[in-house]
């Protein structure tokens, strides 16, 4: 097992998984009938870049790290992940987590920030809680969940720097 940079050929091994859970619509705020051209648009091509989890030769998971804004907030950044449903349960989010932090650190980024995190995600929450993340701000009714309807999603924070 080991995490590295993900190459645009990757992501016809991303796309399967990244399609599952888009198509969900339970965690991401992606459109569920998203198309592999515009979720590699998102996922590899505009992020500063994108690592996947591989394991024998299969990539079972991939996290993507930007800027989240220009300007005064250029050294904030914004991460999401994937694991793909098969892989769940093995750490492998947490593991990317950790990774991405220290990663963000090494391209000078001073904090992380989630914008968009579905208060139904409960697992998500938990994690990011576990590894220093807070939430800081509370969206209200602003996911629409396919089964709950409405409901909050949160902005969730880490300073990163020492």
């Amino acid at each position: 097992m080991s995490i590295r940079e993900a190459h645009s050929s990757d992501f016809t091994q991303i796309w399967p998984f990244f399609r599952e859970i888009a198509s969900a619509g339970e965690t991401y705020a992606y459109p569920q009938n998203i198309s592999e051209s515009r979720a590699k648009e998102i996922w590899i091509n505009h992020p500063r870049c994108t690592f996947v989890w591989e394991e024998n030769n299969l990539v079972l998971g991939s996290y993507y790290i930007k800027t989240n804004h220009e300007g005064p907030g250029q050294h904030v950044c914004n991460c999401g992940y994937m694991v793909s449903p098969s892989a769940r349960g093995k750490g492998i989010a947490q593991k990317m987590c950790i990774h991405s932090q220290n990663v963000a650190l090494e391209l000078g980024y001073k904090a992380m920030q989630f914008n968009f995190v579905a208060s139904t995600n409960v697992s998500a929450l938990h994690l990011w809680k576990k590894l220093g993340f807070s939430i800081v701000g509370t969206l209200p009714k602003a996911f629409n969940h396919p089964s709950q309807g409405f409901v909050d999603a949160f902005v969730m924070y880490k300073w990163l720097a020492t």
